[in-house]
């Protein structure tokens, strides 16, 4: 670990970036007391939104993307 003082941070940033890009604990300290921690930003993966994360058969999604008859519109009211 290395642990640092404020100014020798400020000093010494694009060195402390590179070793905390490397995996090196890089702490920072005010007066000898830990106050913050330099650590990698990981990338995440790519968020994907599923609406039917089982899946949708062709049959079922012909079903739920058929017009309305008049019963089923007569149940939601938009008769």
């Amino acid at each position: 670990m290395t642990m640092v003082n404020v100014q020798d941070a400020k000093t010494n940033l694009s060195r402390l970036l590179a070793a905390a890009e490397r995996g090196d604990d890089v702490v920072i300290a005010r007066k000898g007391v830990p106050v913050a921690r330099l650590v990698p930003v990981v990338a995440s993966a790519a968020r994907r939104f599923d609406l039917f994360p089982g899946g949708l058969s062709d049959e079922a999604a012909a079903v739920s993307l058929a017009a309305m008859d008049e019963t089923d519109l007569r149940l939601w009211g938009a008769e």
